[in-house]
């Protein structure tokens, strides 16, 4: 008997799931909130565009999530629940993956401590860590894209063309920008999902840290092909001190299937694990929700949470296009042995709660997730007469555009609460079946989509819906925690526990039994309604009217300094 476990850094919270590898089953999970901020978030009411967290919180999480998961397998071993396994003991446990989200960067100092945790900058909301949704770069974003353009259109190529302010250089370049103190501080800056790992291996200073290719490959421009990251002299073009940073950054980076390092003596005691076991190098939380949901060639796993992942892999070897667009094409990501191709939303759970608990329309039960989607599950697609556009928090696919924002078009004075909560439904259907077609308009075939994450596990109406305007059928990956199945996978290889990926997927993944086929004469009329969706898209996105959201934004901020 051999067991692993999985952590998973989510936005709000950290998870743990004890896995074990015969079968994939769980037998030990735990969930610890971020007690930092508003649902583990620092804000800034004067900006929108900044979202930050305490590294601090990453460390307690770890002896949180992992006690609290052996006790409960503990209890399931010893027939204390209602539904008894197989004596579990922790000496049994023979690895640890990690995945979290990106790109979510650090700054660090020479033994790698997060200038967060020091006492001097505690209260610096730029010490801490800059989370994926922090799109205060977006200045930055678009000149590392003007200047990519002019001299290295490569860089772009195989990042869809634009560079992101929810990326690695653009957060790091509007440090140095505003905050000098911090960015001087700072030894190097690194990502979450190679910090977590470093810390349980005792590896944490930037020269020995093992570095991912998930986060370098599609959040910092790292390629081969033109030796790492991108030339210290088209970095200081940007920025001398950001040339500089170059060489405390790092030349190499590796895949799921290496090891970080060992668990430390300190750590297995305080954990209660042996020491000198496995962990895995870290990943993405999407990229590792794509491994536990059995991820393949032509299988789409769209990550659902508060923003999606699309992913897509490809054997290594194969030419594929450059799509625009798109989040990355990296040999080795996500699937080591495949090109990963990612892709996705920056906002769809975030709009349904923006919606509940912001709106809050009709009050706290009448306007709940599950009063309005039982509403909203009567109404007939079009009956609303309603059309809205998913970028609430900027468009990450197709258009690569931070300072987009929602829309929602065709209220009347009969326009119901439940209405809108549909609209905002079917607006995320339709960026997602945009997605598909940008991947399938250059060559890379969809021909099944696996769902994973809160919203597929609990939403029905979503799922259908999703399934209705896309025409495809939608299937749910059987885990209800699929990233952090995913990092357990990642660990079981990484222990031997299995020769390779495909190995521990066949034996550790599964697919629910109910999915959700489209229903024709619902796809026939959101033909219709996406094909208005793609009129104000493309209007707003990038014709005519692309810059009525942008000047509504400088106003905005121009009233707000002033």
């Amino acid at each position: 008997m051999a067991y692993t476990i999985g952590l998973d850094y989510g936005t709000n919270s950290v998870r743990c799931v004890i896995v074990d590898i015969t079968d994939g089953k769980e037998i030990g999970t735990a969930v610890y909130n971020y007690p930092t901020g508003q649902a583990g978030i620092i804000l800034d009411k004067n900006d929108h565009n900044l979202a930050r967290q305490n590294p601090a919180d990453y460390i307690k999480g770890i002896d949180a999530t992992i006690k609290k998961a052996i006790r409960q397998a503990l209890r399931l071993g010893s027939g204390q629940a209602k539904k008894a396994v197989k004596k579990f003991d922790a000496s049994q446990v023979i690895g640890i993956g990690v995945d979290t989200t990106g790109s979510t960067p650090l700054p660090v100092d020479k033994n790698g401590t997060p200038l967060g945790m020091l006492p001097e900058f505690k209260k610096n909301k730029n010490s801490q860590a800059w989370l994926w949704k922090d799109h205060t770069g977006f200045a930055e974003a678009a000149q590392i894209t003007e200047l990519a353009k002019k001299e290295h259109p490569e860089y772009l190529a195989k990042c869809g063309q634009v560079y992101s302010s929810e990326w690695f250089f653009s957060k790091i370049l509007h440090c140095l920008r505003t905050d000098p103190k911090v960015f001087d501080a700072a030894y190097s800056w690194v990502e979450c999902c190679d910090y977590i790992p470093a810390v349980l291996t005792g590896t944490e200073k930037p020269e020995i840290m093992r570095r991912s290719r998930c986060a370098a490959g599609h959040k910092a421009m790292f390629n081969a092909n033109w030796g790492g990251l991108p030339a210290k002299d088209f970095l200081a073009k940007l920025d001398p001190k950001l040339g500089e940073l170059r060489g405390r950054l790092y030349d190499k980076t590796y895949t799921v299937e290496t090891e970080a390092g060992k668990l430390t003596q300190q750590w297995a005691k305080k954990l209660g694990l042996n020491a000198g076991i496995s962990v895995a190098v870290g990943a993405f939380d999407a990229h590792l929700g794509a491994v536990g949901s059995g991820i393949g060639t032509g299988k789409l796993v769209k990550i659902i949470g508060t923003s999606t992942c699309d992913t897509l892999v490809a054997e290594s070897g194969k030419q594929l296009a450059d799509v625009p667009g798109i989040c990355g094409i990296v040999d080795g990501s996500i699937l080591p042995g495949y090109i990963g191709l990612e892709a996705g939303q920056s906002a769809v759970g975030d709009i349904f709660n923006w919606f509940v608990n912001y709106i809050q329309p009709g009050g706290k039960i009448a306007g709940s997730h599950d009063a309005l989607s039982k509403k909203a599950a009567k109404l007939k697609p079009g009956q609303s007469g309603l059309l809205a556009l998913d970028w609430n928090n900027g468009n990450r696919t197709i258009l690569v555009d931070q300072r987009l924002t929602g829309l929602l078009l065709g209220q009347t004075l009969h326009t119901r609460p439940e209405e809108i909560y549909r609209a905002l439904i079917e607006a995320t259907a339709f960026g997602a079946l945009t997605i598909i077609n940008r991947f399938e308009e250059y060559g890379v075939k969809v021909s099944e989509i696996i769902n994973c994450g809160g919203i597929a596990e609990k939403s029905p109406l979503v799922m259908q819906i999703y399934a209705d305007v896309t025409g495809r059928e939608m299937k749910v990956s059987r885990s209800a925690q699929s990233c952090a199945l995913g990092a357990a996978i990642a660990a079981a290889v990484t222990a031997g526990g299995y020769k390779n990926f495909a190995e521990a997927q066949g034996a550790m993944c599964g697919i629910k039994k109910v999915t959700y086929k489209p229903i024709a004469e619902n796809h026939a009329i959101y033909k219709r309604v996406y094909a208005l969706y793609k009129q104000i898209h493309d209007a707003f996105g990038s014709g005519t009217l692309v810059n009525v959201m942008k000047e509504l934004l400088n106003i905005k901020d121009l009233c707000t300094k002033n």
